[in-house]
């Protein structure tokens, strides 16, 4: 019998060229089965992807079993005049051919030849009929193509036994093909009903019901940038994790580095797992939900191991297919081992222009915030609310609303296409709510808890996913514009122009702007958002007498039992995220420079800060990190950059030190960064060769030139330090003795003053004889022509500006810069981006 009429094909006779044969799902286990299961990468060449064996109903066997119940007609008959978008009408149809579909035969022969298969992967497994535990899943010949997914349209049933179970259970896969949602999707992507065929896979079951499963992509889902697998995951089997029953875990792992052995997870984040999806013992039912135990909810379900295995699966994979790749994992609890149950192409950033337009939604008015969760889709959606708790409310859904729910699952499909956003309780950006508003174009914000509490259907709302990380639900219709820019052919300038960078959050989205790296990282933001502890509470914490504090840093601390590594741990990912989204340009880190007041906002400050009259000129910066009471403190932001660097392979992530008020300060904390690991230190002959993309091990350390005695000394502070950061404001401030907080004298001076002129001046002069670069951070070069024409004139190196200006700041300095050299060598101006904004109010 030909392989084309063929009723089962196991997953070692099947590929990802045998999608008509067995759908897309089948084709790609099988292409995995037989191409990565023992063949050799010479990206990781000890690797092997494990997946579980199988085999396939075929697309033939389906067709075969719809002829011989004659159910060609009648399906025909209630799909003819089906309006989509009529809620009501699409189940009645559904409902019909579904129930067809069920009450049919199998042809003897078919039903023969899934025994047959049945009874040898028994054997192959090693068990008997009646024990084996299958997952039989549907794989459509129009599902997991590279330009439209068909994700969860079908069905999929786990922990199926038995031979009558096996054959029930693939009669309801069948029927699946016709579920409201795949009937309503195919509409809409304009596939015929009668083009698309069912195969069914029979495979082993991962017993991750007493481990964890999850999914993962070979890119960041939100940003669509290629360097990173996100990976997430939750206890038990992975349906939760698909339908957004949970927030799972989120990993991130750094491609680059990964491939030259480094241990790079760049950020890792516990979900709170509250329940999990196991095996049921009762009748009738195959699986059910129970409850997380509570030393498990706040634990992390991979260990790093794990997920580094994982990652380097999922970019053999995506190397195997030439493609960014959405993949489903489990991990099995009786072997303890990983596997690979799905992979199907992502269709959703993979598909969109990239590197050309860049689009951003800005909100212009703010209101209350009612809910925050994930963000997803970085988008800004507003209309009415409409809560729904149940599938049975959809048919009340009006085009434009904002459906708020508990969570979605693809039976919803229907309506969160006619959503201007969508808002849930529960899941993650790996969710099915997450997953279907980004192919539809729409914001999410998603697991945030209390929004059917919170919000009641006829609110006014708006939906901002454009804020970062954070997804927030505001009361009211507010304005927001949107900005449209088009980089196709945009040659940047010769001078660096850099970012000024703080939330690691929004680093993948902003690694698209025109730059050659980040002039400055903040560390501040990473402490006060993602820390947001004081590191003497940590560090003293066994002595507190504050019950108060103490019972809060338990709670934020929850599943770290060293308080230190805490905040190592959250630091290092912070700064991860920001070298890896930058890589391999230069990312200058600069270490925290709170003042006394900020430091004390965080929690427990007020214990160890002092009240300073002027904390802009008190204890901070250099002064701060060679204190006995704060030098154990900047041991862990050494520790951080020192496993960005040496653990992740972040090797462009370089330091720089503030407010250094003279040069014996400067050899303080230059000593104190070797003592605690940062001792890789650049040499001078390397320094002066090195070009900023390549990547060199040596740290280089530089120093903010914000004050008037780096530049007056800028000799022997030369001596210490491998470059000079001007920070524009405190320069300005210090020189003038301006208040920058005082409203009253701010029309004295700003950075185009002669004085400041002449201090940059003097300072890239005196640094570049000796061989040492010279930046700028602020927004004055983008806010005054006359001052970018200033530093370009006299040779600055790199000017950093914040994301919001810096491809207006890059547009400006590239003509400026054509226009100075139109003298020596006529040139064409290259065309600006155009920039398309739109409000809406």
């Amino acid at each position: 019998m030909s392989r084309t009429e063929s009723h089962i094909l196991w997953f070692s006779e099947i590929n990802k060229d045998d999608v008509p044969l067995v759908g897309g799902k089948n084709a790609n286990l099988g292409e995995l089965y037989q191409k990565l299961t023992t063949a050799e990468s010479s990206a990781f060449p000890d690797e092997h992807v494990q997946v579980p064996y199988g085999f396939a109903v075929t697309a033939y066997a389906y067709r075969t079993f719809i002829s011989h119940n004659t159910l060609d007609q009648s399906i025909h008959d209630a799909l003819q005049g089906l309006d989509t978008r009529d809620i009501a009408a699409l189940e009645t149809c559904g409902q019909t051919i579904r129930q067809m579909i069920l009450e049919g035969q199998f042809p003897p022969e078919l039903e023969s030849d899934i025994r047959s298969a049945h009874c040898k992967l028994a054997e192959q497994c090693k068990t008997d009929t009646k024990s084996l535990d299958l997952a039989v899943r549907s794989s459509a010949t129009a599902e997991d193509l590279p330009d439209a997914s068909f994700a969860g349209q079908q069905e999929t049933y786990l922990n199926v036994r038995g031979e009558l179970e096996v054959l029930e259970h693939i009669k309801k896969a069948f029927a699946s093909l016709f579920t409201n949602r795949a009937i309503s999707y195919r509409q809409d992507q304009q596939y015929s009903h009668f083009d698309v065929a069912l195969s069914v896979a029979v495979q082993k079951m991962v017993r991750s019901d007493i481990a964890a499963s999850g999914v993962a992509f070979s890119l960041d889902t939100e940003s669509g940038f290629r360097d990173i697998v996100l990976i997430n995951g939750s206890w038990g089997l992975g349906e939760l994790v698909v339908k957004g029953a949970v927030i799972p875990d989120e990993y991130k792992v750094f491609k680059p580095t990964l491939r030259k052995g480094f241990r790079s997870i760049v950020s890792k984040r516990a979900g709170p797992k509250k329940h999990k999806l196991i095996y049921s013992q009762d009748a009738g039912n195959l699986t059910k939900e129970v409850l997380v135990a509570d030393e498990l909810q706040h634990a992390f379900v991979l260990s790093d191991d794990q997920v580094l295995q994982l990652a380097r699966w999922v970019v053999l994979i995506e190397d195997h297919y030439g493609r960014p790749m959405d993949i489903e994992w489990a991990v099995d609890g009786q072997l303890g081992s990983l596997f690979i149950v799905q992979a199907r192409p992502e269709t959703v950033q993979s598909q969109k222009q990239q590197g050309h337009v860049l689009e951003e939604y800005r909100l212009k008015q703010r209101g209350p915030i009612l809910v925050q969760g994930a963000a997803v889709g970085a988008k800004i959606g507003k209309g009415s609310a409409r809560c729904i708790s149940d599938v049975a409310q959809m048919a009340e859904f009006k085009a434009g609303e904002v459906l708020v729910t508990e969570i979605t699952d693809p039976d919803w499909e229907p309506i969160m296409k006619l959503a201007s956003a969508i808002v849930t309780n529960s899941g993650g950006r790996t969710s099915h709510a997450a997953i279907i508003s980004r192919e539809l174009g729409i914001p999410a914000v998603v697991g945030c808890g209390n929004a059917t509490a919170v919000i009641t259907t006829g609110m006014e709302l708006t939906v901002s996913c454009a804020e970062g990380e954070v997804g927030r639900v505001y009361q009211g219709l507010l304005e927001f514009g949107i900005e449209r820019n088009d980089l196709t052919g945009f040659q940047p300038p010769s001078v660096d122009i850099k970012l000024i960078a703080a939330d690691p959050e929004l680093a993948f989205h902003h690694a698209k702007l025109p730059h050659r790296g980040v002039g400055l990282a903040r560390e501040e933001f990473i402490i006060s958002n993602y820390i947001k502890i004081h590191p003497n509470v940590l560090i003293q914490f066994d002595e507190l007498a504050d019950g108060g504090v103490k019972a809060q840093v338990e709670t934020l601390t929850k599943g770290y039992r060293d308080k230190l590594e805490y905040y190592v741990d959250t630091l290092s990912y912070g700064i991860a995220q920001l070298g890896a989204a930058f890589y391999p340009y230069d990312v200058l880190l600069r270490f925290s420079d709170f003042k006394s007041n900020e430091y004390a906002n965080l929690m427990g400050g007020t214990l160890f800060e002092p009240k300073e009259e002027n904390p802009m000129l008190g204890w901070r910066g250099a002064s701060r990190y060679y204190d006995p009471q704060f030098e154990k403190a900047f041991s862990l932001e050494c520790q951080a950059v020192k496993r960005v660097r040496e653990q992740m392979g972040l090797w462009n992530v370089s330091v720089m030190v503030p407010f250094c008020r003279t040069p014996e300060e400067g050899k303080k904390v230059v000593e104190l960064i070797t003592k605690y690991g940062l001792n890789n230190r650049i040499t001078p002959e390397v320094r002066k060769k090195k070009k900023n993309g390549d990547i060199v091990e040596g740290l280089e350390i530089w120093v903010m030139a914000e004050i008037p005695s780096n530049i007056l000394q800028v000799e022997e502070f030369a001596d210490i330090f491998d470059g000079f950061s001007i920070g524009s404001n405190d320069l300005t401030q210090l020189t003038l003795g301006l208040d920058r907080d005082s409203k009253m004298i701010a029309h004295v001076g700003n950075e185009r003053s002669p004085a400041i002129r002449k201090l940059i001046k003097t300072l890239i002069a005196a640094a570049h004889a000796r061989g040492l670069k010279v930046g700028i951070c602020g927004q004055a070069p983008s806010d005054f022509p006359d001052f970018a024409e200033f530093l370009v004139r006299e040779g600055i190196d790199s000017i950093s500006i914040s994301a919001d200006t810096v491809l207006k700041a890059a547009v400006q300095i590239r003509q400026l810069e054509d226009r100075l050299s139109a003298t020596a060598a006529p040139t064409t101006v290259p065309t600006a981006p155009k920039i398309a904004p739109t409000s809406h109010s």
